[in-house]
């Protein structure tokens, strides 16, 4: 398995502390993101991560931003993603398992880093359903 992770100024630390969780797991990850607290622009960071995800380059993406809206707005504009914004873990249990979400966006300013490291832990090992969530995502397709 291996993860593209990006972020904005909002959400170096959280990265920094996802990164060193999934090294820990022997998890391989690509680093999009700024390294830095000084403002940068979110997309910059997103389309890489979406473009890895979406070539299956990467089994999974995450993003992070202050309320993860932006992140996942950008991320959603690519045919083959689904970015599900989470701030508890039964929600990224539901993106996986209802929306087979490929992409976690986590909203640093509304989330604590113990939290975080549960969800991405969640997002990584649950499973999608199939069945009658395969018939809904279908007619997500751009009309």
């Amino acid at each position: 398995m291996n993860i593209s992770i990006g972020n904005d100024h909002a959400g170096t630390d959280y990265k920094f502390r996802i990164i060193e969780f999934l090294n820990s797991k022997h998890i391989e990850v690509t680093n999009y993101g700024t390294d830095s607290d000084s403002s940068v622009d979110y997309p910059d960071f997103v389309h890489p991560v979406a473009k890895d995800v979406e070539s299956k380059k990467s089994t999974f993406g995450i993003l992070i931003c202050g309320s993860a809206n932006g992140v996942a707005m950008t991320a959603n504009k690519y045919t083959s993603i689904r970015a599900g914004i989470c701030w508890t873990n039964e929600i990224v249990s539901l993106i996986r398992q209802h929306n087979n979400a490929n992409i976690l966006c986590i909203p640093a300013r509304f989330t604590t880093i113990e939290d975080v490291l549960v969800m991405v832990d969640t997002f990584l090992n649950s499973d999608f359903e199939g069945g009658r969530h395969q018939n809904r995502i279908n007619k997500i397709q751009p009309c």
